[in-house]
């Protein structure tokens, strides 16, 4: 099994850019937002503890969202692997998955960050707010708590994975079909 992280800041497309990457690689896309999303929809004791967390524009704790993406993993049985978005978030998730994987006997395959300036994530993030009516992204305030967030918690994932030797780059500004077309020479290459 091939096991990609589709990483960067909120509103770097990593939700666009993975339906085409699962598509032309044959990968199950598991996105948290959409797993919690989901829980949240149906109105699950889950879904509403991560609906007060997410309209703060915090992170759900680790164990619930371990244990969605474990479940996520158990249930495929058909797709060459796995793009993981929004997972992990944190250093300690981080070596939980791989403590997962390992498990399963398993590695991870490879990261792929997708890198944008701030000023890009504000703009992305409200004009997806507009476009899908997702009200977690529509107050200034919460979107300036997402990338506060992202840069405390989750860009100390660079550093960690950068030590693996499967950590890359991939510049994220430019078409849709610009950024999917260096994300698959990455992911042709490795």
């Amino acid at each position: 099994m091939k096991y990609y992280i589709l990483f960067g800041p909120p509103g770097a497309g990593k939700g666009t850019q993975a339906a085409p990457m699962a598509q032309r690689y044959n990968l199950r896309h598991i996105s948290t937002g959409a797993l919690l999303r989901a829980e949240i929809a149906a109105g699950t004791a889950l879904g509403k503890e991560a609906a007060v967390l997410i309209e703060k524009g915090c992170l759900v704790p680790d164990e619930v969202v371990e244990g969605m993406i474990e479940s996520a993993f158990n249930a495929e049985k058909e797709a060459a692997g796995f793009i993981l978005d929004g997972f992990p978030r944190t250093v300690s998730q981080a070596r939980d998955l791989d403590a997962l994987l390992a498990r399963r006997g398993e590695s991870l395959t490879a990261v792929v960050s997708l890198i944008i300036p701030d000023s890009v994530v504000k703009e992305r993030i409200a004009g997806r707010a507009a476009i899908e009516g997702r009200a977690d992204d529509a107050k200034p305030e919460v979107i300036e708590n997402r990338i506060r967030t992202y840069h405390e918690k989750t860009e100390p994932l660079i550093a960690y994975y950068k030590e693996t030797g499967k950590y890359h780059e991939v510049p994220a500004e430019g078409t849709i079909e610009e950024v999917g077309a260096r994300i698959n020479e990455l992911v042709d290459r490795l």
